[in-house]
C-alpha cells in the first residue's frame, strides 16, 4: 500500500493560466482583441443554437480562414509556449512530486480543459501531467483544421474525470460506462483533488467532493473572482476557495500538503488495521 497513488486534476484557463489559452497570441494574430473575439464567437453560437465551446471551435475557423491566417499544429504549439502562469505554477509540480514522495505518495498531474490540446502541446508544464484531456481539432491534407476531433465541456469533464478513476486511456470512450466495483478503480475519488475556477467545472468538484476528494475553487488573487469562489463554497460544491497562488507557504500549498498528510495518514492506518486482523487468524 506505500506509494499509494493520488491524482491532482486541473482546469487550465485561468486556473492555471492567467487567462484564456487563445488570448496570448491566437487571438491577436487574427487581428482581434479577446474580448471582440468571444463576444463575437459566443453570438455566432447562440444565434445558431451551438453549443459555446464548439462554436468557438468554428469560429476560430471561420475567422482564420476570413482573415488568411493558417491554423496548423506548429502555429498552436507556439501559442502554448507563450501561456503566462500564476505565481509558483512553473514550480508547483516538482515540489508537490517531492512532498508526495517523502509521504510515500505517487502523486500524477492530470489537465482537463475546455481549451486545445494543440495550444497545451506546447505548454511548458504539460509535461508533468500523466495525462491531457482538451479539446482538440482534426486536421486535414493542408495541415489545417477541419473539423472539431473531441469537445471537452462541463458534462465530458466528468466523463474525463471517471477515465481517471478507473484507470482508462484518454480514448477508451466504451470502458467508461461500463460498471466497475469501487475497490477496483485505479484512483479512488477519496484520492482525487480537483482544482477549477468556472462554471465547467461545477459538476467535475461537486462530484469529487460528493464522492470523498477534495475540490479547490481557485481565483484571481486581489481580484472580484474571489466573490464567485466563495459562493461555490457556501453553495457546498467545493471544499475550498482559495487565491490562484501556488507559492511555497501560500494558503494554496498549505491546504494541498495538509491533504496529501491525511491520506497519508490514512493509508498507514489501513496499514496497522490490516495488521491486527492478521492475529485474528
Amino acid at each position: 500500500m506505500k506509494n499509494t497513488v493520488v491524482a491532482l486534476v486541473y482546469d487550465f484557463d485561468e486556473t492555471l493560466s492567467t487567462t484564456y489559452m487563445q488570448d496570448y497570441v491566437l487571438i491577436p494574430e487574427l487581428g482581434m482583441s479577446p474580448k471582440t473575439f468571444w463576444k463575437k464567437a459566443n453570438q455566432w453560437s447562440l444565434d445558431n443554437g451551438v453549443d459555446q465551446i464548439t462554436g468557438s471551435m468554428y469560429y476560430f475557423m471561420k475567422t482564420a480562414k476570413e482573415k488568411g491566417v493558417r491554423l496548423t499544429r506548429e502555429n498552436f504549439r507556439y501559442c502554448g509556449t507563450l501561456v503566462q502562469y500564476y505565481k509558483g505554477v512553473e514550480t508547483w509540480f516538482e515540489r508537490i512530486n517531492a512532498y508526495g514522495k517523502k509521504l510515500g505518495l505517487q502523486i500524477e498531474h492530470y489537465i482537463i480543459s475546455s481549451g486545445y490540446e494543440e495550444i497545451l502541446e506546447g505548454a511548458a508544464i504539460c509535461k508533468y501531467c500523466k495525462d491531457v484531456y482538451g479539446c482538440s481539432y482534426a486536421f486535414g491534407e493542408d495541415g489545417t483544421p477541419v473539423w472539431p476531433a473531441r469537445v471537452i465541456n462541463y458534462s465530458t469533464k466528468v466523463q474525463c474525470l471517471s477515465k481517471i478513476n478507473k484507470g482508462l486511456s484518454k480514448l477508451d470512450d466504451k470502458l467508461v460506462n461500463e460498471y466497475m466495483e469501487d475497490e477496483k478503480r485505479r484512483i479512488p475519488f477519496s484520492r482525487i483533488v480537483y482544482f477549477g475556477d468556472g462554471m465547467t467545472d461545477i459538476p467535475s468538484m461537486k462530484l469529487v467532493k460528493t464522492r470523498g476528494g477534495n475540490a479547490i475553487a481557485v481565483y484571481k488573487p486581489k481580484s472580484n473572482h474571489r466573490e464567485k469562489a466563495v459562493k461555490l463554497l457556501k453553495d457546498k460544491r467545493v471544499n475550498f476557495a482559495l487565491p490562484a497562488d501556488y507559492q511555497e507557504g501560500t494558503a494554496l500549498d498549505h491546504v494541498v500538503k495538509t491533504i496529501l498528510e491525511k491520506l497519508a495518514t490514512e493509508r498507514n492506518l489501513e496499514i496497522l488495521k490490516n495488521e491486527e486482523k492478521k492475529k485474528l487468524k
